[in-house]
């Protein structure tokens, strides 16, 4: 059989389900996950195999109207990431149908769509009624000409391996991009700094989150097998820095074993994780904090 290899952009509006998709595809936890909006920051790349086919996730973060430095890098990372894939499937959530936000990318797909195939996955679909389900089909089917339309639910895996194998089917032909035991392409250090903040985002109040950032500083592979991992998370103000702690360090103790434990178990082996919190009144304009999340400072401009 002929080797075929290619980058797949998912695509959508925050909570569309694209990072649990990502990781259903790709049978593992390479994209952070969670029930606020907007938390995939970088172009994270989940590698899956399908017969002689190799897919390249490009986990982009969710679209939206962009208000501050940060929020822009990151539209223009995930229209990037759209613009640079052999196939692009746009994620809709079945119980929300034809959004603003859906109608904008839809928009976008008129420009960005040329000249590559772009699929339709409508998620969720165990949220509604099947008629529901045809009538939103066919409304944006009617909006934009998707070669291939999937009803899929990513969280359970419904549809998903039909989405797979019509994927495997239509990358383009060609000699794998990553080693056949690779699941993604970004270093061990970014997915612990995003398994933490994961972690972070599911326990702290609604506002922090996207005004702080995790960085793995440090590294150390040792002599039994186990890594020593040193991360920073960068806050903007004293306030935040009490509430990442909590009442004794009670909260970040407690966020620490939970990333830990995720970390082992993905790695399979030992990890001693060690955290520190530090104030950074300016860290979302802070060039070297958005290499560090994959983001192009730049494209956070007006």
């Amino acid at each position: 059989m002929t080797k075929r290899a290619g980058f797949v952009a998912l695509i959508g509006e925050p909570n569309a389900g694209k990072s649990t998709l990502t990781n259903q595809m790709v049978g593992a936890k390479v994209s952070i996950v969670t029930h606020k909006v907007q938390t995939t920051r970088a172009r994270i790349r989940g590698v899956a195999l399908h017969g002689e086919s190799q897919l390249v996730f490009v986990d982009t973060p969710g679209l939206f109207r962009p208000r501050r430095r940060l929020d822009r890098a990151m539209v223009a990372a995930a229209w990037g990431g759209a613009a640079d894939a052999d196939v692009v499937v746009l994620m809709v959530e079945a119980h929300r149908g034809v959004t603003n936000g859906v109608e904008a990318i839809l928009d976008g797909l008129q420009e960005i769509g040329k000249g590559r195939k772009v699929a339709l996955a409508i998620n969720k679909i165990d949220r509604v009624k099947s008629e529901v389900l045809l009538a939103l089909s066919k409304d944006l089917n009617d909006r934009y000409d998707f070669v291939e339309t999937f009803m899929i639910s990513a969280e359970k895996g419904h549809g998903c391996d039909h989405l797979k194998a019509w994927l495997a089917g239509v990358v383009p032909e060609g000699p794998w991009l990553y080693p056949e035991d690779q699941i993604a392409d970004v270093p061990m250090r970014m997915i612990a700094a995003e398994v933490t903040r994961e972690k972070l985002t599911l326990r702290l109040h609604q506002e922090l989150p996207y005004q702080m950032t995790v960085e793995t500083e440090n590294w150390e592979e040792r002599d039994d097998g186990s890594a020593r991992v040193d991360q920073t998370i960068y806050v903007m103000r004293d306030g935040h820095k009490g509430i990442v702690l909590g009442n004794k360090g009670e909260t970040i103790k407690a966020m620490s074993k939970a990333a830990r434990e995720e970390l082992e178990e993905f790695m399979g082996r030992r990890i001693h994780l060690f955290l520190q919190v530090k104030v950074r009144p300016n860290w979302l304009e802070e060039k070297e904090r958005y290499s560090e999340m994959g983001l192009d400072f730049k494209d956070g401009n007006t």
